[in-house]
């Protein structure tokens, strides 16, 4: 029997949502080449890891979830609080995020220096997660001054995540001390 060598329709589709929606925010076509990012699936399974400060609902793909767990617990018994800010997110939140931007006026260019396009955000996966810390403001550079910060830089990779925008990344994303990815196995 011969192989089906048809595309995969549902990445196909996918990747046509994407580019529509790209037409219809004004992201340049090329944004995936141009900053080396990959089109980022949207998780099907997702499970809590807790909430966040203003009391939502974070929510993982399951072994990015159990990774965070173990992580979270082993800060915690070195004196260490990680609080999750935020999970998994859609391509639909993404573009709400993306239009409120445009709503208030900055350019397109400068909104993809501070949040992904739709279609390529970490968060789809379920894989991705903002980290803060107690009396902290959440979401800032300054994250990257924390003990907390210090103790995921020194021992995150050993639960399997990985810091994904550094200072000066070549995804041309701004250094994004809170946001880690689960790189472990899925």
């Amino acid at each position: 029997m011969a192989a089906d060598l048809r595309p995969n329709n549902a990445a196909a589709a996918y990747a046509a949502r994407i580019a529509g929606i790209f037409r219809t925010l004004g992201i340049p076509a090329g944004y995936g080449s141009d900053r080396q990012l990959e089109l980022q699936p949207e998780a099907s399974a997702l499970e809590s890891v807790g909430r966040n400060a203003e009391g939502k609902e974070i929510r993982l793909a399951p072994p990015a979830a159990a990774a965070w767990r173990e992580l979270a617990a082993a800060a915690e018994a070195e004196g260490i609080t990680l609080l999750p800010i935020s999970g998994f997110r859609s391509v639909d939140r993404q573009v709400e995020l993306f239009r409120a931007k445009q709503a208030a006026g900055e350019p397109v260019s400068d909104i993809l220096r501070l949040l992904a396009a739709p279609g390529y955000s970490e968060h789809h996966t379920g894989r991705a997660i903002d980290v803060g810390a107690p009396g902290e403001p959440p979401l800032v550079e300054g994250f990257a001054q924390t003990t907390a910060f210090r103790w995921l830089t020194e021992q995150g990779a050993d639960f399997g995540f990985r810091l994904s925008f550094p200072p000066r990344n070549l995804h041309q994303i701004a250094f994004e001390p809170w946001h880690w990815y689960y790189i472990g196995d899925m």
